[in-house]
């Protein structure tokens, strides 16, 4: 299966996971939402940084994955911060993360630099930062 993924530009998450500082992804929220049970091992994350460019910059491969059950925020925050060393999240992140009921973690690795381009987004009305698209080549655009 293969996703795409929003980045955070002001975090300058791409390039961390370029150069391999960031070796891990998060997404949470208060149920269980995407990409909560949706991605494994050996997916391929196809990244785009959420800076209005809309180009795929880059691939990454799933190491393993962790959806975490329902927690209390103590619990929430403890996890996020023994995985902070991969997450190598922003202050900011953090705030926004920590405390979340469910939260998955991506281990990733194999980051490379792709040859940019854009995708179609047309199927995805409702737009999050994380986009399932089975086989990217179904959404890739030849310009």
């Amino acid at each position: 299966m293969d996703h795409i993924v929003y980045l955070d530009t002001k975090a300058d998450e791409l390039s961390r996971i370029l150069i391999g500082k960031k070796t891990m992804l998060i997404r949470g929220a208060a149920g269980r939402k995407l990409p909560y049970g949706r991605v494994n091992s050996g997916d391929f994350l196809y990244l785009i940084e959420n800076d209005g460019s809309g180009f795929v910059k880059a691939k990454a491969k799933v190491k393993s994955v962790l959806n975490s059950e329902k927690m209390d925020k103590d619990a929430s925050i403890l996890l996020v911060e023994k995985f902070q060393q991969q997450l190598h999240l922003s202050t900011r992140q953090f705030k926004r993360w920590a405390g979340k009921r469910y939260l998955v973690l991506i281990e990733i690795g194999n980051a490379e630099k792709l040859e940019p381009f854009r995708i179609d987004k047309s199927d995805y009305g409702n737009m999050d930062d994380w986009l399932p698209v089975n086989d990217i080549e179904n959404v890739k655009l030849i310009d």
